[in-house]
């Protein structure tokens, strides 16, 4: 790995006091939320059950991560999260920067350094008339969101040793006819369902395909193959990812070749390396597929990748510090 390792993240945020969170109330130290009209602390927050982004999965969100105190590409976030909207004819009560805002003092509540930042818009309840149906400007949508200290979708020694990734054989993802994945909604059982398969596969993650051996995405992340002088990632049926774009550009800082097009499992199977890019954890190399080596542990592309990532991150780039002193 030309004496490169993968930094360990989790250790850092444990032990470096430039990640200790600020005093808070004890109610708000497991995590703060907002829903429709009000903060609430983690433990009080609960969705109307007539809500249709419960039972019909009628809603879009995002993700968006603190680390060190800074939200990390924060507008990027926004702009998809307003795409996405857009895409399911849903509105939000906040234009941009007052949705920022709310984001900002709920991480505040929380006192927290490194923190897990989810919003949503659901369709809300049905209007009173069932024509109103037919339209959607007649629904009154809602606004939910929450924050919790920093998710990591797997540890730092699987981080280092890269994880049994298992491409699904009874699944694969919704049609972009059926359900846009750039919008990031609800509809994601064919990602959960993947997720149950491969932990009955002996694996510890997932990957999809469009039904005809090309690549789409993995639950909550994209995909990267790694195959001598190229970097491949889908370009359909997949999340336009925030960590994707910022891989994108980091490959590019470093003068990797990245190709944004079809990528098939035969791709995945011979490659050199292969990782995943996600909010709830960044880069996370991929060491088996299918239970086939492809790489010893974390190889020389995704180290040097998932460092650069964290280590800019940490000194600001694409950053915007959290205002602790909105709230008292």
């Amino acid at each position: 790995m030309n004496g490169l390792s993968p930094l360990s993240v989790q250790e850092i945020m444990a032990s470096d006091p430039a990640h200790g969170p600020v005093a808070r109330a004890q109610e708000w130290t497991a995590g703060a939320a907002y829903v429709i009209d009000r903060f609430v602390p983690l433990g009080e927050a609960a969705v109307p059950i007539t809500d249709l982004g419960l039972v019909r999965a009628d809603a879009v969100y995002d993700v968006v991560s603190v680390s060190r105190g800074q939200f990390f590409r924060l507008e990027d976030h926004q702009a998809r999260f307003a795409r996405s909207r857009e895409r399911m004819k849903l509105s939000s009560p906040f234009v941009q920067a007052a949705e920022a805002a709310l984001l900002n003092e709920l991480v505040a509540r929380t006192g927290l350094k490194d923190a897990y930042v989810w919003w949503a818009v659901t369709r809300g309840a049905n209007p009173p008339l069932p024509g109103d149906r037919l339209h959607a400007e007649r629904f009154q949508n809602r606004f939910y969101a929450f924050v919790i200290p920093y998710v990591f979708i797997k540890d730092d020694a699987v981080r280092q040793a890269g994880i049994h990734l298992h491409v699904s054989n009874d699944y694969i993802r919704i049609p972009a006819n059926a359900i846009d994945p750039r919008a990031k909604n609800f509809c994601s059982l064919d990602l959960n369902m993947s997720l149950m398969e491969a932990g009955a596969a002996g694996a510890e993650w997932s990957v999809l395909t469009d039904g005809n051996n090309v690549l789409t995405e993995a639950p909550g992340s994209n995909i990267f193959v790694v195959r001598e002088d190229r970097i491949m990632t889908p370009e359909l049926g997949c999340l336009e990812g925030i960590t994707r774009l910022t891989a994108l550009e980091l490959c590019g800082e470093i003068g990797l070749n990245v190709e944004v097009g079809t990528v098939t499992v035969d791709d995945l199977l011979t490659a050199d390396e292969a990782f995943l890019t996600s909010s709830a954890g960044g880069i996370l190399p991929i060491s088996t597929v299918n239970g086939r080596p492809i790489c010893q542990g974390s190889g020389p592309v995704s180290t040097r990748i998932h460092n650069l990532y964290w280590e800019k991150r940490w000194a600001g780039w694409h950053g915007t510090p959290v205002d602790y002193e909105a709230v008292n």
